[in-house]
């Protein structure tokens, strides 16, 4: 199955995005091609463009991988959540909030993108140890109803969508 012959009901409009920015990859091979893209992308940037903001305000390209490693995290952390059968509703998260206290304009690109590929490697390991089934269980993320395999979908869509804009909007 790929992301876009999800089911609408396993996860909000919100992240309709991201879903359908997952393309046409399966679960875990999105997340494994995902891997030596993102780092493969980030490689060829140059240096002076790292901690470059195109508006006042706007995020460095080092804060925008750290973003999508927080987010990552967070999305695996419901995964597994909602895998084991937990139906406690899982709050949402402010991402402008995080940005701010991971100081990831003092940090090498280097260790960020070491951090990217261990959270990147563990969420693959996480994904393809889950059945048929654990992947059609629901939750509740954000006060909407998520599936653990639109989670997955997420995961790979929200990093796609971040290349793009970078693409866009930094080089």
């Amino acid at each position: 199955m790929i992301a876009s012959d999800l089911p609408t009901n396993e996860y909000s409009i919100f992240n309709a995005t991201y879903i359908k920015a997952a393309g046409d990859k399966t679960l875990v091979q999105g997340l494994i091609e995902g891997l030596s893209q993102l780092v493969n992308f980030v490689k060829n940037i140059p240096d002076e463009k790292l901690e470059y903001r195109y508006a006042e305000g706007k995020w460095t390209i080092k804060d925008i991988v750290l973003h999508m490693i927080d987010t990552e995290r967070i999305f695996a952390y419901r995964a597994l959540r909602i895998s084991r059968g937990d139906q406690t509703p899982l709050p949402g998260f402010e991402e402008n909030d995080y940005v701010p206290f991971a100081f990831a304009n003092s940090r090498s690109i280097e260790s960020l993108l070491a951090e990217y590929e261990n959270t990147r490697k563990a969420t693959i390991s996480f994904f393809e140890s889950l059945n048929e089934e654990q992947l059609f269980f629901m939750g509740t993320a954000s006060n909407t109803a998520i599936s653990v395999r639109a989670i997955g979908f997420i995961i790979t869509g929200h990093q796609n969508h971040h290349l793009r804009v970078i693409s866009e909007r930094y080089l």
